[in-house]
């Protein structure tokens, strides 16, 4: 079992900046890829960025230049920095990762989500 605990969301003007935190806890062994995603009302939940355990990252392309995502593997942490926000990036964001357990297995897991609200 693994789990994952974000935070870092909140309400911010357009043209502010914030940064979500997830850690992941639970008996990993490895974690392959990390990443988030967003739901906004009524919509799907879409891709934001991802960050494979060698570095690789993969962004939206409505976020790329603005958003720049992070991890730290010794802390099974990732980190989304947003800058430039707009009020289209107002959604629900999920951290999601996946990877292996002790003693063996594979997970994937998502957090609870974090509420974004860009104000105009």
């Amino acid at each position: 079992q693994v789990q994952l605990v974000e935070s870092g969301g909140g309400l911010v003007q357009a043209g502010g900046s914030l940064r979500l935190t997830c850690a992941a806890s639970g008996s990993i062994f490895s974690i392959d890829a990390m990443g988030w995603y967003r739901q906004a009302p009524g919509e799907q939940r879409e891709l934001v960025a991802t960050v494979a355990g060698g570095g690789r990252t993969n962004y939206a392309d409505s976020v790329k230049g603005r958003f720049t995502i992070s991890r730290d593997n010794a802390k099974n942490t990732v980190y989304l920095q947003m800058n430039s926000l707009k009020p289209e990036d107002t959604a629900v964001y999920y951290c999601n990762a996946v990877g292996s357990v002790w003693p063996r297995g594979n997970f994937g897991s998502w957090g609870q989500g974090t509420q974004v609200t860009v104000s105009s």
